[in-house]
């Protein structure tokens, strides 16, 4: 008994000490523990504690200990803020041991060498971010809790930098072989948003007391807030640059499925600052960076290949709830910048506090959420008014702030130099009971400055503006909702003439029109000059397009006068007209748009006939033959033709990649009813329209992503493969011979991935399959129909890249029932058959059970598709399914556990027939 007295009072003296070397080793830098380390003997240093007592430490034996003690600190119940001020005590002490171990052999041959020890320091930070992503912060908390959690936070996580490397890749190759890295991302995420939920609180003036015993202002504690919050930010932001990590992080279901993510975002992006607050310059621009870089985090998750990020969070109606609301707060971003032009821009006059490349991420997100068919409505509601306010802005600032080189205001972006061991002393030093006054009240922070030269600012800010209008204004009917064509065009029409106030005279009202349309051709013209460092030839033919129906609308409905830039004057509706109509005849235009007939010269850039015109020179060529007009007659006596959409291309548009120059082919379709007359001219692009093509374009996507992808691959590059599976028709069952012809595409156009390049063979063997079935002929010349269709001079070689993992459900609606019924009468329910994967190999076997109708929400008749029961697995149980969901599982092994039996959905052309035994 005596024994287990003296051994219990020895643990507890043991531990006195332990926590009286913590306290006071802490106090000093690594320079100073340097020196003493190598004052002292046998590695032993003496120090002293608050009593006054001197005791003596054993380093090696000390260092050894110290991971364990510290995670013993916070398994305590009593999570209280003295609790957390000590263990940033001991986070202190280990960012001085880590900085010092490179100095120090012995150092270093404990803390960093140790394998064990290496184990322990990772598990410290994985449950202190645990234990800080469960802390509640409250409206009214007016203690230091928030500003001791914003440290603890960030200092746990700069911690990883300490012990593993300062090098990010290697960093990275450390964190993603840990067996709970998916616990990591999911707690390091949400400890920052309750760290940037706290700022906001602050920020937004609801509470701006703090009980701290010390006589700092409120702008100094706000600003140190801001500090801590952007250097946890920014560190989950430089994880987030390296591919193999935003990869891992898509797998995520909490942060990605579930919304995680987005839940930082949202948080971030809605904090606004009180105007009692209007005049902290640096935590104004803290508060912009901090936007800039969660924008950039998220532009990094949507510009991933592997997984598609906005479709994992469509599936999820509360996500996708969720980044509309994102979505809102990114163009509001957009409304209170962008949309006040180049004198004012919102960015403080003291260039240095950079606020970040808010404006420029802002734009590239919504060039992405534009171009996604979940999103692009919602924004054209959203934010048309900001674009006709944009082109509403006098000629002479609309060129100024986006069609030159040098604009007046631009964004400067920098890195914040974090320095764990100043922040945790600063607040260690205020929240001491026996100091009143801290030793250095104004923390300062150095700023990396990472700035864009000025003139790729500009061109990049004036391209996303390009993109996103010509992903507005981009309509393709196998994928839009009907209700989508010309939304954009109506919508800025209304917005436009809406916004002129009651009693405004007509001149006015035409004034202001014509400065609109001078500013969308002087934007065209600038536009024409980036292609193809920044823009390519289909993003400024869709502004073409929507320019020239512009024009049409206006002069049809209201009789605008456009001013004639040639002779710097009003130009007559007369005048107007003569320009489009030698511009049809060869003649280039005052706006800088190539006329129709130099496309015959531009084969090599892939340009179509320039048939964008002919809505207006149908109208203008109708208004001088007015006896020749078959329109109807408005109240000035002048031919409109009232269905100006048949006459305009429509052109697929692009996914957003501000990394590299996309892909140059489009296909142009003109919808011209029943007289478009068939032909095609070898290559160019289509001139006609033959039958099949118009069942290609409405059928063509059934099975693919309701995306409007373009084409990965040239002219030259699609010949070059086209020659190939003449030889190797099977190709896209070869990985090697896959990623061999991948490398030797690549090098005669845009990069071509292997995953693209299969995708494009699947995708191309499944459509001159269906265009086959669709435009079966009489038996007799059937098989020579399907030679013909399978020619490399069939059209339906340009085919669009688009994953393979399909998640939208088809729009085709010129399958007539009989045909959808002949494709499902294969099978019946009860049946025994084989399902195989894209390779040909068998998954697996089992039993049909419905093969009509609709299951779980999922329509079988247009996803073409069998509810089949797996009566023998051949592949792994955790494989993913083609037709992953919540409701039937995403794996073989979760449709078993959900369901009660291994029933799944699987695709029809992947189904073989297997006899009953």
């Amino acid at each position: 008994m005596r024994n287990a007295k003296e051994e219990a009072s020895s643990s507890a003296a043991q531990a006195i000490e332990l926590i009286s070397a913590v306290k006071e080793l802490q106090r000093l830098s690594s320079q100073e523990l340097n020196k003493l380390l190598r004052e002292s003997e046998n590695f032993t240093v003496h120090c002293q504690a608050e009593n006054g007592l001197v005791i003596k430490v054993d380093m090696e034996k000390f260092v050894g200990l110290l991971p364990l003690h510290l995670m013993a600190v916070l398994v305590s119940v009593e999570r209280d803020q003295a609790l957390f001020r000590y263990f940033l005590c001991g986070l202190r002490l280990l960012h001085s041991l880590c900085e010092l171990a490179p100095r120090h052999n012995k150092i270093e041959q404990i803390l960093l060498d140790d394998v064990k020890l290496s184990e322990q320091l990772i598990d410290l930070v994985f449950y202190s971010l645990i234990v800080l992503s469960g802390y509640k912060q409250e409206v009214n908390d007016s203690g230091a809790m928030p500003l001791l959690h914003s440290v603890l936070v960030a200092c746990s996580l700069h911690l990883l930098t300490g012990f593993i490397s300062s090098q990010w890749p290697d960093l990275v190759h450390v964190l993603l072989a840990h067996p709970k890295i998916d616990i990591f991302m999911d707690v390091a995420f949400r400890a920052v948003c309750v760290v940037c939920r706290s700022l906001s609180i602050k920020l937004s003036g609801q509470h701006t007391g703090f009980c701290v015993p010390s006589d700092l202002t409120t702008e100094q504690i706000i600003k140190y807030l801001c500090q801590q919050c952007e250097a946890s930010l920014q560190f989950l932001h430089s994880l987030c640059q390296h591919k193999t990590f935003r990869e891992r992080l898509l797998r995520n279901k909490e942060l990605c499925g579930r919304g995680g993510v987005l839940i930082l975002a949202r948080t971030i992006l809605k904090s606004e600052i009180s105007p009692s607050f209007s005049g902290f310059c640096k935590v104004i621009a803290a508060t912009s960076r901090l936007k800039a870089k969660v924008l950039s985090i998220l532009l990094h998750l949507c510009e991933a290949e592997s997984v598609s990020y906005l479709d994992e969070v469509a599936l999820c109606p509360g996500s996708l709830d969720l980044a509309k609301s994102v979505v809102r707060e990114v163009l509001n971003l957009l409304k209170s910048a962008v949309g006040k032009g180049y004198k004012d821009s919102g960015l403080p006059s003291d260039r240095s506090c950079p606020c970040g490349l808010l404006q420029l991420n802002a734009m590239r997100l919504a060039d992405i959420f534009s171009d996604d068919s979940n999103f692009r409505s919602y924004i054209t509601t959203l934010f048309t008014e900001v674009l006709t306010a944009i082109f509403s802005i006098s000629h002479g600032d609309f060129l100024s702030c986006w069609c030159s080189s040098d604009p007046p205001v631009r964004e400067e972006d920098a890195t914040l130099e974090y320095d764990s061991y100043a922040s945790a002393g600063w607040m260690l030093d205020v929240t001491s009971a026996s100091s009143h006054t801290v030793s250095e009240k104004n923390l300062e922070f150095g700023l990396v400055p990472s700035n864009l030269p000025q003139a790729s600012y500009a061109h990049q800010r004036t391209s996303l503006f390009v993109k996103i209008i010509a992903n507005l204004h981009c309509f393709i009917p196998s994928i839009c909702e009907e209700q989508e064509r010309n939304l954009f065009l109506r919508k800025f029409l209304d917005s436009l003439l809406g916004n002129v106030a009651p009693g405004v005279s007509h001149a006015n009202r035409t004034e202001k029109a014509s400065t609109v349309c001078t500013n969308l051709r002087s934007l065209l013209s600038h536009a024409e000059s980036l292609i193809p460092t920044h823009l390519n030839e289909e993003d400024v033919q869709l502004l073409r397009v929507f320019s020239n129906q512009l024009h049409s609308s206006l002069v049809e409905e209201n009789g605008v006068k456009f001013q004639d830039s040639k002779h710097g004057g009003p130009a007559s509706l007369d005048t107007f007209a003569k320009l489009r109509i030698d511009d049809h005849q060869g003649v280039q235009s005052s706006a800088g748009c190539s006329n129709v007939l130099s496309s015959r010269s531009n084969k090599k850039e892939g340009l179509s006939v320039n048939s964008a015109f002919q809505s207006l020179d149908n109208f203008y060529v109708r208004n001088k033959h007015s006896g020749e007009d078959e329109g109807k007659t408005g109240d000035s006596g002048v031919g409109v033709s009232r269905e100006p959409d048949k006459d305009v291309q429509i052109i697929e548009t692009s996914g957003s990649d501000s990394s590299s120059v996309k892909g140059k082919n489009s296909v142009d379709q003109m919808e011209n009813g029943d007289s478009a007359k068939p032909g095609r001219r070898k290559g160019s692009r289509l001139v006609g329209v033959q039958e099949d093509d118009k069942v290609e374009s409405t059928q063509g996507e059934e099975k693919q992503r309701k995306k409007r992808k373009r084409t990965i691959m040239n002219e030259e590059q699609i010949a070059m493969i086209e020659e190939a599976l003449v030889d190797e028709p099977e190709m896209q069952r070869n990985a090697a011979l896959v990623q061999s012809w991948a490398d030797k595409l690549s090098s005669y156009g845009s990069e071509v991935t292997s995953s693209q390049l299969k995708n494009w063979l699947n995708n191309r063997k499944a459509r001159l399959a269906r265009a086959a079935k669709d435009t079966r002929a009489p038996p007799e010349v059937e098989n020579n129909a399907r030679d013909k269709s399978e020619s490399p001079e069939s059209p339906a070689i340009n085919e669009s890249y688009v994953s393979s993992g399909s998640r939208g459900r088809p729009r085709s609606a010129s399958r007539s029932a009989t045909e959808k019924t002949e494709t499902f009468s294969r099978f019946e329910p009860g049946q025994q058959v084989a399902l195989v994967d894209s390779h040909g190999d068998e998954v697996a076997k089992g039993a049909v059970v419905q093969v009509r109708g609709s299951w779980f929400d999922r329509s079988l008749d247009e996803m073409e598709t069998y509810v089949v029961d797996i009566t023998e697995l051949k592949a792994r149980r955790w494989l993913r399914l083609p037709y992953p969901s919540e409701a039937t599982g995403n794996s073989f092994d979760e449709a078993e556990a959900k369901l009660g039996t291994m029933r799944v959905l699987w695709d029809s052309n992947k189904i073989l027939n297997r006899p009953n035994k």
